[in-house]
């Protein structure tokens, strides 16, 4: 099943995209279809002890915000019930 999301490209990437998305199949409005193909060769490439490697040190490298407990749970509170809304 496919599921919708939205990405962040820069600018050149999103240029290359459109271009073989035209190239391949006529029209820009395929890059998801590139998008997934070119995805799922390197994930292909990859072993899972590699990704999952690169996900323990994403995971583990230094945080970019500091948060308590409290924070935390605060915003998860706040989050909450704007979803119930």
């Amino acid at each position: 099943m496919a599921r919708k999301t939205t990405i962040i490209l820069d600018d050149d990437i999103y240029v290359k995209l459109v271009n073989m998305s035209i190239r391949k199949y006529g029209s820009a409005r395929h890059i998801s279809k590139i998008i997934n193909n070119l995805l799922r060769k390197v994930l292909e490439e990859k072993k899972d002890e590699d990704i999952l490697s690169e996900l323990e040190e994403l995971l583990s490298g230094p945080k970019l915000a500091k948060v308590t407990p409290k924070e935390f749970e605060e915003f998860r509170r706040e989050l909450s019930k704007r979803l119930e809304s």
